[in-house]
């Protein structure tokens, strides 16, 4: 049997840096901290979104986000009552009934989403309890920047929601500095004008895990943090985080291969010599050597990647898994499922312990998670 293993320890070592460096600014006019808002979505960035917001909750993050409303039913279901807010918008009846009897903060992005909203809270006889959301040069959900008349008179439009915050999303804090300053100066630009036409704005977020680390005097009354709890940021880890989650199998096989024997799909590697092996089975099914980075950076580093992933392929790169804590190279191409490694010369037994490094949230949602 194979599991992703979350060191407790660690975790909860980066949910105290996390807490230390939103504190680092003090309290505001209102003697309040920056909130952290947890953000919980793709299954806890991969570490059982059920388990790892009960770990927050018990290390005092009490607000949290997601994407779905999937994500949200099913924290509710498990017991949690504390504030969920969800990050997408919708003006489809159905779903914003939904949120509203399992009292979700929804997020209101559009003239039509106000209207749906204020037609079900009418119905329910409620308060719909809401952020905005404004688009700073996302292109996803939220009110465009630029409509500035038609954010004004939709958010007249309010009645029956109440509006306890506002915020945006960054598309390229992890990179672009000088963008991320304009999108934040957009947003700070349309919260004046609500201001200035007496809407209320609530508490104020647009900081992800990157900007939260980068650029501290963003922070404003609150900070979405997903990525940072798990130590994997994409820049240099400057907050003194440990990266979470192993994957931990047992060695399945072992077998001995003649020299100039293939190895693994595509006929990429070929032994040199006679090559004793251990078969593992894990794959990129599992989270094997998958990464989240090539849709993130500019075109010249995507064309890197892209002549990177070709020189791969015909020299082998070398990745490494731990087998009762020794180094052993992976031959071949990763399978779906399967791995093998070159263990020649080392006292290695089927069912000793494979270690392997990954990301949480590609590994399988069916994999089990175990906090130890």
């Amino acid at each position: 049997m194979k599991r992703l293993v979350v060191n407790v320890k660690d975790l909860r070592h980066n949910i105290e840096q996390i807490k230390k460096y939103a504190n680092k600014n003090g309290k505001d006019d209102n003697g309040e901290y920056v909130k952290i808002i947890a953000v919980v979505k793709s299954n806890g960035y991969g570490l059982g979104i059920v388990k790892f917001t009960k770990f927050l909750i018990d290390n005092g993050i009490k607000y949290f986000a997601v994407s779905t409303i999937e994500e949200a039913i099913e924290l509710r279901k498990a017991g949690i009552n504390q504030d969920i807010l969800i990050l997408s918008s919708t003006a489809i009846k159905k779903d914003v009934e939904l949120l509203v009897e399992n009292n979700i903060i929804l997020t209101i992005g559009s003239k039509e989403d106000i209207e749906v909203a204020e037609k079900v809270a009418q119905e329910k006889n409620v308060k719909i309890r809401a952020h905005i959301k404004i688009d700073t040069g996302f292109g996803r959900y939220g009110f465009v920047y630029t409509e500035k008349e038609k954010i004004v008179e939709s958010l007249k439009m309010i009645k029956n929601i109440q509006i306890e915050g506002t915020y945006s999303h960054f598309s390229i804090s992890f990179y672009d500095d000088k963008y991320t300053k304009l999108q934040f100066d957009r947003f700070l630009d349309i919260i004046e004008l609500l201001k200035m036409n007496d809407i209320k704005t609530g508490m104020l977020h647009i900081c992800n895990s990157s900007a939260f680390a980068k650029f501290p005097t963003m922070h404003l009354n609150a900070v979405r943090v997903g990525s940072a709890f798990l130590g994997r940021l994409s820049f240099v880890n400057s907050l003194g985080l440990r990266k979470i989650g192993y994957l931990e199998a047992k060695v399945a096989e072992i077998k001995t291969l003649p020299p100039k024997y293939n190895v693994g799909y595509s006929n990429a590697y070929k032994t040199k010599k006679e090559t004793k092996v251990a078969v593992i089975p894990c794959g990129y099914s599992d989270g094997v050597n998958v990464k989240n980075d090539r849709d993130m950076f500019r075109m010249l580093d995507k064309l890197r990647y892209i002549v990177r992933d070709v020189k791969d392929f015909f020299k082998n790169q070398a990745i490494y898994v731990k087998i009762n804590d020794t180094k052993c190279k992976v031959l071949g191409r990763i399978g779906t499922y399967h791995i093998i490694c070159d263990i020649t010369g080392k006292d290695i037994k089927v069912g000793d312990n494979v270690k392997i490094e990954v990301n949480p949230k590609f590994v399988d949602s069916s994999l089990r998670r175990e906090y130890i």
